[in-house]
């Protein structure tokens, strides 16, 4: 079963193609990782799935239905987007950004109910931000502004939650902080995440499902196995890479590699 599913989906810039004719799957309760190069259209195809683009042609399905028959509220209740720099309003609290969340199950004049406090606070607990939710957002740390918006994330209640490059600007300890949120989301929520990575060894170690993409077409698909190969990663990269085993984890890790030259 699969959370999203495209159908020969072509996603344009003005008249610059960037996406051609996609196929590509988002498996359901399991951890998606989308790799390439810069400019390759990661981060396009997330924006169309999430229905921030609106894609020239093709479909694309949430939970088996038209992503374009539905409403705004209710795909913001089936999936929740967290751009690459989201940013919120100055002075707001941890807990009061959290809340926003709830947005999509309100009604009337949007008071927050006491199921949606009891949202709130189960979210806040989940990313372990209780001790702080009265802090404002712009006095927090990198990796833990990144938890607070996957915390607003759960408050929607969502199946789905797709982030484009979460650990941006992150150093090393914040970002293995934010993935092991998002895998104990996962496996202890039953969250379906997908997400746009950069750091290879990071997607391929927290990953279930992977898929490599260059100039919108797809290289490859599958477990980290599957796709972190020599052969996958030159035609992805244009790179001679040498592939190991994280002895911790035994999953694929890129260990050196080179530019081909010649490569364009």
């Amino acid at each position: 079963m699969n959370s999203i599913t495209t159908q020969s989906l072509a996603i344009a810039y003005e008249d610059a193609l960037i996406v051609k004719n996609l196929d590509m799957q988002i498996p359901h309760k399991k951890i998606t990782s989308i790799i390439g190069p810069n400019g390759c259209g990661k981060s396009t195809v997330l924006k169309a799935v999430g229905r921030i683009l609106k894609p020239k042609k093709g479909l694309v399905y949430l939970s088996g239905e038209d992503i374009n028959t539905l409403s705004t509220k209710e795909v913001a209740k089936k999936m929740a987007i967290l751009p690459q720099t989201p940013t919120a309003p100055s002075g707001l609290t941890i807990s009061e950004l959290v809340a926003y969340g709830r947005f999509p199950h309100q009604k009337g004049f949007g008071k927050l109910t006491a199921e949606d406090k009891e949202i709130v606070s189960w979210a806040l607990k989940v990313t372990n931000l209780s001790d702080m939710e009265h802090r404002e957002v712009d006095t927090l740390s990198g990796g833990q502004r990144q938890r607070v918006w996957i915390a607003m994330a759960l408050a929607q209640q969502t199946d789905l939650i797709l982030l484009d490059e979460p650990t941006t600007y992150l150093d090393l300890s914040h970002q293995l902080e934010v993935l092991n949120l998002l895998y104990n989301l996962n496996k202890e929520q039953g969250c379906t995440i997908a997400m746009v990575l950069h750091d290879l060894n990071l997607a391929a170690r927290f990953s279930d499902y992977m898929v490599a993409i260059r100039s919108g077409d797809i290289i490859s698909h599958g477990t980290p196995t599957d796709v972190m190969t020599k052969d996958v990663l030159k035609k992805t990269f244009n790179i001679d890479a040498e592939i190991s085993h994280d002895p911790r984890t035994g999953r694929p890790i890129c260990i050196t590699y080179d530019l081909i030259k010649g490569a364009s």
